[in-house]
């Protein structure tokens, strides 16, 4: 038992959700529920950023004021959200006044610690990364993420002394190796670090959509410097400190690789800087790529990415809820970058999902229902499926607390290819009622609770269902999980319901 406070970034509200977005929003929402499961205290952030010059230039073409935008775009993440079944437990705005609250509060708490100053600032700017280049971080004078032509700059403003906290980060880097996953995204930040760090601009005057910066009035904060601090806003920074210290040190954020700089290097710079210990973790996931592409907005404005064609709620209503959350945790590795196609989903809904999880609920609770007039036997203690089923509940638990949905899911399935091949080896539907088929039955009855368990995390409405079905009660997302994950605790005697198809077989290219 513990505590754990996992974030995503929050999105920009520039336009609508997309599956990008809700690939990171599941699996911080599957680690969520993991950790409740096994009883730890958990807060669940999401939410959108809703300043800078990008949101005030979208409201601007779509011919409403930036607060009419931001309050229709927010609200779409949180209608996809709640499509998709994410559990968070707060999602905030950047233009609420707790955020400004706080944002102001750490602010000054960092200049009042010397780390913040005026000078002019002059170079390559990008609109879309709200990110400054040098010409030669740029790509000949492009946004090396974009493409996009990046736009000169000059103007007076308040900086941050990033430079005075470079031994500092490479010191807490060294003292605390887990501090970035995976390793090789720690030694991306590490060595950007070691590279030599340069003060950076906080602050604009050239906009006003923004929070101000409250002892200068003619500055608004620089949107990243706002949007980081997020992450306390939540759990209360300058309105309870108690609250900040329950939850702080348990801090986990789920990032895209694009962002590892500001949330890596900035951000516990300028934690120490207020005089705050930087987040305990920051796990980095890959992209989502099309036909090689990353999922953006930018491209699909372009022609190159047709987004309408992949929204989280369109896929939904194709695929299901939990078939979609399935295929975003079971696909790609966390870390590494991901391949994402119509095709990938149907063929992981066919077979995983249908042909395995689905078949094997569908063959025991028909067998259940004509050998054992639908009443559940109970499991043998000496099954031959005990060793197998407590090997896969330790390899899933220690896959999901070391942030590996993949993994975690590929064993709990090898418990699913296990099970059936038991019934194909023992085929109780050509058994006489009695005690032969009653073991067999009883033993995979208990190896489908466990993979309900197992896999609620990813699957909770499915999950739900099968728990149902094989006659539990309440729901495994309810269950204690040192309790529940243990072999022999089906009860029998219980009523199984076979039910309709789980997962209806789906055409290749639906």
């Amino acid at each position: 038992m513990g505590r754990f406070y996992i974030t995503t970034p929050i999105y920009y509200v520039n336009d609508a959700p997309h599956v990008g977005h809700a690939y990171c929003t599941v699996n911080a929402d599957a680690m969520a529920r993991w950790h409740r499961l096994v009883g730890d205290d958990t807060k669940f952030l999401t939410g959108t950023d809703e300043h800078g010059q990008k949101v005030a230039d979208a409201a601007a073409k779509n011919g409403v004021s930036i607060q009419e935008w931001t309050d229709q775009t927010s609200r779409r993440f949180r209608e996809a959200w709640d499509t998709l079944g994410i559990s968070n437990d707060d999602f905030i705005r950047t233009t609420e006044p707790r955020h400004y609250e706080s944002v102001q509060k750490f602010l000054m708490a960092i200049y009042e610690n010397g780390y913040i100053y005026k000078d002019v600032y002059q170079g390559l700017y990008c609109i879309s990364c709200e990110d400054y280049f040098t010409l030669e971080s740029s790509d000949d004078g492009k946004c090396p993420i974009h493409g996009r032509l990046l736009t000169e700059m000059e103007e007076e403003n308040w900086f941050f002394r990033l430079s005075a906290f470079e031994d500092r980060l490479l010191e807490y880097y060294d003292a605390h190796p887990g501090f970035v996953t995976p390793e090789t995204k720690r030694n991306e930040a590490y060595s950007f670090v070691k590279g030599g760090l340069r003060d950076i601009s906080i602050t604009r005057t050239s906009i006003s959509w923004g929070v101000p910066v409250p002892w200068d009035e003619q500055h608004v904060f620089y949107v990243w410097y706002d949007a980081l601090i997020n992450y306390l806003t939540a759990i209360g920074y300058g309105r309870d400190d108690d609250e900040v210290g329950e939850w702080w040190p348990w801090s986990h954020h789920l990032i895209g690789k694009e962002i590892i700089r500001f949330h890596c290097v900035w951000w516990p710079a300028m934690c120490m800087a207020a005089g705050l210990e930087p987040p305990s973790h920051v796990q980095v996931h890959g992209w989502l790529l099309v036909g090689g592409q990353k999922l953006s907005k930018t491209m699909a404005a372009e022609g190159a990415v047709r987004l309408s064609d992949i929204s989280p709620v369109v896929l939904t209503n194709e695929f299901g809820v939990d078939p979609i959350r399935y295929y975003l945790l079971r696909d790609t590795s966390l870390g590494n970058d991901g391949e994402f196609s119509l095709e990938g989903i149907t063929h992981r809904y066919n077979t995983d999902l249908a042909n395995n999880l689905g078949n094997l609920v569908a063959r025991v609770t028909t067998v259940v229902n004509s050998k054992c007039a639908g009443k559940g036997p109970a499991p043998r203690t000496d099954s031959p499926l005990r060793v197998e089923a407590e090997l896969v509940i330790h390899e899933t638990a220690a896959a999901w607390n070391r942030f590996a949905p993949q993994s975690a899911l590929e064993a709990t399935w090898r418990l699913i290819g296990s099970t059936n091949a038991f019934l194909e080896q023992n085929a109780p539907w050509k058994m006489e009622p009695g005690r032969d088929v009653d073991d067999v039955l009883g033993d995979a009855l208990e190896a489908i609770r466990l993979v309900t368990v197992l896999a609620t995390p990813a699957m909770p409405g499915v999950c739900e269902e099968i728990w149902r079905r094989i006659g539990l009660g309440g729901s495994p997302i309810d269950e204690i999980f040192e309790r529940s994950a243990v072999w022999g605790r089906y009860p029998g005697g219980r009523d199984v319901e076979k039910g309709d198809p789980l997962f209806p077989r789906i055409k290749s290219g639906a």
